[in-house]
């Protein structure tokens, strides 16, 4: 029996009211390059996304994300989903007035408006989902996108192999390390992903994309165990 997390352990997780409010400083620590990701992502996004773009974040609880893109893109508004409503709140709070032009939506994909979107985000989410449930959630981002809208993923992705996953585990928890987290904690989130989460390779990742429908798929970001890419419907 798969001992991986379901999609209601996820959702028990970011709905803890401690966890969630330790939430923003952990990503800095854990994904190299993060305010750099978020930049990045709103680059590749208005490389085809109009400057009124209505664009959809999924897994957007926290706000984060959704705060960088505001602020670079004064004239984008936002659709921003995520199943934990405790996670919505923070990213109430952390957007202030910027909330302004985002709706959240409390749910998955398939609770989404229907669009169509002028582009679309998903970082740091689909790791959370099993192989099937990243293909049906791909396709729904896609159908709701216009035609040759920007898709930006990014995510857990690392080769698979027994001993190369060991490798970049342990490097994944050295950075964490190296960025200020306690080794005894950084140890217990090494051990938790490699239990509970369900990394793909990099390959397995670009081909769920492309089974998707998007087209033009390219690596834009890697990052010791994280990957990113931009596609396009």
């Amino acid at each position: 029996m798969s001992t991986k997390w379901s999609a209601d352990d996820v959702l028990n997780a970011f709905s803890d009211p401690q966890a969630v409010a330790r939430y923003t400083d952990g990503p800095r620590r854990y994904v190299p390059g993060f305010a750099d990701l978020h930049r990045m992502t709103g680059v590749l996004l208005a490389e085809r996304a109009p400057q009124n773009a209505r664009v959809l974040v999924l897994g957007a609880g926290g706000g984060l994300e959704l705060t960088a893109l505001a602020q670079a893109h004064p004239g984008w508004t936002f659709v921003g989903v995520d199943p934990s409503a405790e996670m919505l709140r923070l990213a109430a709070r952390t957007l202030g007035a910027l909330g302004t032009r985002v709706e959240l939506v409390q749910g998955y994909i398939e609770d989404a408006p229907r669009g169509p979107f002028d582009a679309a985000t998903c970082l740091l989410t689909l790791h959370f989902l099993e192989a099937d449930a990243r293909r049906r959630t791909a396709r729904d981002v896609r159908a709701r996108l216009e035609p040759g809208a920007p898709f930006v993923a990014a995510h857990g992705s690392f080769p698979q192999g027994d001993d190369a996953r060991a490798l970049w585990l342990s490097r994944y928890a050295a950075f964490a390390i190296a960025a200020g987290v306690e080794p005894e904690q950084a140890s217990k989130a090494r051990v938790a992903v490699d239990a509970n989460v369900s990394m793909l390779s990099p390959e397995e990742d670009e081909a769920i994309l492309r089974e998707a429908g998007f087209k033009d798929v390219s690596l834009f970001f890697a990052a010791f165990t994280w990957r990113g890419w931009l596609a396009h419907a």
